[in-house]
């Protein structure tokens, strides 16, 4: 262990946050909160890598400011997780469904309690607004909720075979599984992956992007509080090198990803490609500007803002590149796209930008093929179904498309056609979790939600009995 001073910091504005997770420490001599904490989770606590190296700067993205140095784990602390991973799920696995689904329960039950908290400090560390926090928030332990009642009802089948003998399956968990969430929903992502997990009888090792590391080791407190066996949900912290550490590591049954195609497969559901009936076209494009427009931007913390800063500035720097390529490409900005800053001085470092809708965009178009992962709409007329359908589905992408019309007949069949894991009509990028949720082609594979996670976290074991007398054939 390191000493206490070489443990990390976060430097928060006082009028920011007012009130963390119970257990931290807080000072605010010089109108900051300064609380020293290792941000890595294991066997039940807080814990400093055991080999942290390299420091990574995690910012506020609506201020630029450097909210701690980030340690990231090596080889070393990544195996000490996963061995304190394996000792809790030799107790969490022989734990009745129903005896899972009440730790469970309470669980959800602190992350509803909690959810302003968790939510502040989601918003401090990804820049979203704090309206679109809580609802994550909502989500998330809905989703800890739900697999809690599907814990007591998981079973295998008895089938019946010829001279009075018969086969019955169990489903048993998978052991040690490993989740690695991405920064647009840290919460969530942690909550979606971990919940059918640990319905499931199964331990789980978790990283979250380096961007976000901070609200999931809340997560990691929260399922100890409720009483789950120390270290059975673990965090470790790190990029790329710490994730290949843990999917190499011999002792993982399985790996959740969420992230980028060039690292895994891409979850995204921004709706950027917007194919608009020509007759239509002039109407709705004046709307969607005219409204785009309104978007209130600023301090994610407060109540009135719907649009807060980027993750971080390489990030507002690349979707801004797509813009600049788009432009040169003979697209139109017919509103935003141009770096945004508040009024407010202390935002005045934050990643921020005015959303854009761009006019004039053709299918071959960087803008239109590529996922911009940004506040950038591109709108393309069409003229007949079969045409629009067939545009839709030229993509290496698959995870959403939804459909607004009036014509019910037109927008179940126009669904059925799409390639894309999450259909939509009439509404957009809902996900109740009794709902599975992925995508198809490079969206990639795998369910989150519903009753198909079960199938990802879990495996069928086949018993056959037989009840006469065993005949040999030699």
């Amino acid at each position: 262990m390191l000493a206490q001073s070489r443990l990390p910091s976060f430097l928060l504005l006082l009028p920011r946050l007012r009130s963390l997770a119970p257990g931290l420490a807080m000072s605010s001599a010089t109108g900051t909160v300064t609380v020293q904490q290792p941000l890595n989770y294991r066997a039940g606590a807080r814990v400093h890598p055991a080999d942290g190296g390299q420091l990574e700067e995690v910012f506020e993205p609506a201020t630029g400011r450097v909210l701690c140095k980030l340690p990231c784990s090596g080889e070393k602390e990544v195996d000490l997780a996963v061995q304190s991973a394996k000792a809790a799920f030799k107790i969490w696995s022989q734990m009745s469904g129903m005896e899972r689904c009440r730790v469970m329960l309470e669980a959800a039950r602190i992350i509803r309690e909690q959810r302003e908290e968790i939510a502040t400090m989601e918003t401090i560390n990804n820049g979203k607004s704090i309206f679109e926090a809580r609802v994550d928030i909502d989500i998330s332990w809905q989703c800890l909720e739900y697999y809690a009642g599907l814990a007591g009802s998981l079973a295998g089948e008895h089938v019946q075979l010829p001279g009075g003998s018969f086969g019955y399956t169990r489903r048993e968990p998978l052991g040690v599984c490993v989740g690695i969430g991405a920064w647009n929903y840290p919460f969530q992502i942690a909550c979606w992956k971990s919940g059918p997990a640990l319905a499931c009888g199964n331990a789980m090792v978790f990283k979250p992007s380096p961007f976000t590391p901070i609200s999931v080791v809340r997560l990691a407190e929260i399922f100890t509080e409720a009483g789950v066996p120390k270290g059975l949900f673990n965090v470790v912290q790190g990029g790329a090198a710490t994730g290949q550490f843990l999917c190499q590591h011999p002792d993982v049954a399985k790996i959740s990803f969420t992230g980028s195609v060039p690292t895994g497969m891409k979850v995204c559901c921004n709706g950027t490609r917007v194919f608009v009936e020509r007759k239509i076209l002039d109407t709705f494009t004046k709307e969607v500007v005219k409204c785009t427009r309104k978007i209130k931007i600023g301090d994610p913390l407060l109540e009135d803002t719907r649009m807060g800063a980027l993750i971080n500035l390489p990030h507002l720097n690349r979707v801004q590149g797509f813009i600049k390529q788009a432009k040169e490409q003979g697209a139109e900005v017919l509103c935003g796209g141009d770096p945004y800053v508040p009024d407010d001085p202390k935002l005045k470092n934050g990643y921020y930008m005015r959303p854009c809708v761009l006019g004039n965009c053709k299918d071959d178009m960087t803008c239109v093929k590529e996922e911009i992962f940004g506040p950038v709409m591109a709108i393309l007329p069409f003229d007949t179904e079969e045409e629009v359908v067939e545009r839709a589905n030229a993509t290496k992408f698959g995870l959403a498309g939804g459909v607004f019309t009036r014509d019910i007949q037109k927008a179940h069949r126009v669904v059925a056609a799409l390639k894309a894991g999450m259909c939509f009509i009439n509404n957009y990028n809902v996900s109740p979790v009794e709902l599975p949720f992925g995508g198809y082609k490079f969206s990639g594979f795998g369910r989150e939600n519903g009753r198909a996670a079960i199938e990802y976290y879990s495996q069928l074991k086949t018993v056959c009995v037989e009840m006469g007398d065993v005949e040999s054939a030699f």
